[in-house]
Parts: C-alpha cells; structure tokens; sequence
C-alpha cells in the first residue's frame, strides 16, 4: 500500500480531501496529515472513529512517501513543495503558485488527465475551485464548437478565504441580529461581509484581483492561449460553495439543445435546467455534493454563436478537494 501526505488539512479545503481519502476506505496507516502551523499535539479527525496526530511541515522528512497533496496557500506551496520533490515525491498543488511554469501540467481529472505523463518534475497543479467548474462544463463545447471568448461572473462564498473567513461572516451575522457593532471585526474582508456582495476576491494585480488573474490563466492554459478570458469574481455572504454565469462565444454555430446533450453526458456534470419558478440550483442545494451542477442554458442573441448558463458547485468538494483525490488516485496506478 502506497503511503501519501495531505498538507494544510487545519483548513477546510484539506479537511475535505481528508473526508475523500476516508470515504474511499485509505487506510490510516498509510496516511500523514501536515500542516505548516501545527503545533505539538494538534490532532485531525479522519472519519469517526480515528485521530491523526498533525506534523509540522517544518520538521517532516519525505522520504517513504509515495505521493502528497498540497492544500495551501501558495506561498506555502512555494517554501515546501521542492522540500517533497527533492525526496522524489509525486507532488500534486492546490494552489496557483505553479500555474504560469510551462512544464508544471494543469489537470482536471477526466479531461485531461493524460498530461500526467508528462509531469517530468513530479508535479501537477490543480486548477482553482473557479476555474475547475468552469473548465468541466466547456471543455467538450470548446472541442466541437470552437471557443472564441468567455466572460465569467463568479459568485464565491466566505469559504473562498477559508475557515477564519467563515467564522467572521458567523460573527457578523450573529452581531447584526444582536444589534451589536461591527467594530474591528473586519479581519479578513476589507468590507463588512454579512448581507454584502465585495467585488474583490484575492488581492490586486494591477485592476485585476488574483482570483480573476487565475481564472484567466488557468482556463487558457487548458483550453488553449487563443481563448479570450474576463472574469469577474465577487464573494457573497454564504458558507460554502461557488456560483456562476458564464457566457461564451464561439467561432462555430451553437445549438443550446445540443450543448445541453454534450453536458448530461460529462462525468460530474448533472443538468437540472426547467424553465419554471424554483427549477435551477443554487448554493445551498450543492452543500456536500461532488458534481457540478448547471441551469439556465439559453442562447445569447447579443452576439453570433453565443450561449449562457448558470452553474453552481460546493467550492471545496466539487472544486478542488475531488479533482486532488482522483488525480492521486490515477497517479499512483500508474
């Protein structure tokens, strides 16, 4: 049996993978939970019954370990990842520190997964949680109908920035009702977050934030430079998950029945798009869940061979922690 490291499982998005691994039965044993702000002691639940005792990323030695995921920050990544590649581990990065190396792939597993073999430095980087479930829907429209141009809204809840985030919409929710004041309890948003929509995920990048940076990056990446990317990304005062609007326009007449067909028949894609009052998805109907869900397909008549829909995900399952798990497991059959 194999024996991997999950890193950054004190936060939600590794706790996720955590959730993954033991839900496909990985034996404890084989398992190390890392974390680069663990103190002595610090233990993570790995399903009901069992407690991994957190090691700190400071003083771990990877050898003996097979394969690890990064699930941190990206300066994080950046610090420790040539750490594990130095002890030749298969590296696989939830971050977008590697997102610009030429020969670091981008996978989504089960679009393009093949790139694995040409991981010549054992490491692969995830797509963020964004772009994933935009890149699940498009990738086969991209194929047969020849993506010209995207522009997403997005849509992201307070889980964007991780539990302290989380905790702070909780804290300000609770304050408002409590008609209590909202003096310095604004840590980890420049603006209050409860009841409010803040058009900033990530930080600047000239008059673009981060998020809207990785999003641009990441889908040429994948689906290929001479696609025209602008994202727009916003956090919403919700817990957990990821929505969308995207619209796209393509070099080849589009069909909004046959786009439809193409996406029922993609794995981790689930169409639920009826033209009544409550038939489409939102956040709180994904909480949990592993696919990627998509509403409201209609034709965009403002441009030639044009269509729009809505899509919503639980950012931390469907997005980033089930791509890492499946990219392990398909790495370490090979």
């Amino acid at each position: 049996m194999k024996k991997i490291a999950v890193v950054g499982v004190l936060e939600t998005t590794g706790r996720e993978i955590l959730s993954f691994l033991e839900e496909d039965n990985f034996p404890a044993k084989n398992l190390l939970a890392l974390d680069h702000k663990a103190p002595l002691g610090t233990q993570v639940s790995y399903g009901e019954d069992v407690d991994l005792d957190v090691f700190n990323l400071d003083d771990f030695d990877f050898s003996g370990v097979d394969a690890v995921i990064f699930a941190t920050p990206s300066a994080v990544s950046k610090k420790y990842v040539a750490k594990a590649l130095a002890a030749k581990v298969k590296v696989i990065d939830c971050s977008d520190a590697f997102v610009s190396d030429s020969d670091v792939p981008l996978i989504v597993a089960g679009l393009n997964d093949s790139l694995l073999d040409s991981a010549a430095k054992g490491l692969v980087a995830v797509p963020s949680p964004e772009a994933t479930q935009l890149l699940m829907p498009l990738q086969a429209i991209h194929a047969r109908y020849d993506i010209r141009r995207i522009v997403c809204s997005t849509y992201t809840s307070a889980s964007v920035y991780g539990k302290e985030a989380m905790d702070e919409l909780f804290s300000q929710t609770r304050k408002i009702y409590m008609n209590d004041t909202l003096v310095d309890d604004q840590k980890v948003f420049g603006k209050q977050i409860a009841f409010n929509v803040i058009p900033q995920v990530g930080e600047f990048i000239g008059d673009e934030t981060s998020c809207e940076w990785s999003l641009n990056a990441e889908t040429k990446k994948v689906l290929g430079g001479d696609v025209k990317v602008h994202a727009n990304c916003a956090v919403v005062p919700a817990f957990i998950g990821s929505a969308q609007y995207v619209n796209i326009e393509c070099a080849k007449d589009i069909d909004v029945d046959e786009v439809k067909a193409l996406m029922q028949k993609t794995k981790g894609l689930i169409v639920f798009d009826k033209q009544v009052d409550g038939g489409y998805v939102s956040l709180t109907d994904v909480q949990g869940e592993n696919d990627i869900y998509i509403s409201r397909l209609r034709q965009d008549a403002s441009v030639e061979n044009g269509i729009s829909f809505w899509s919503v995900a639980d950012n931390l399952r469907a997005g980033t922690a089930k791509n890492a798990f499946n990219l392990l497991k398909l790495w370490l059959q090979k």
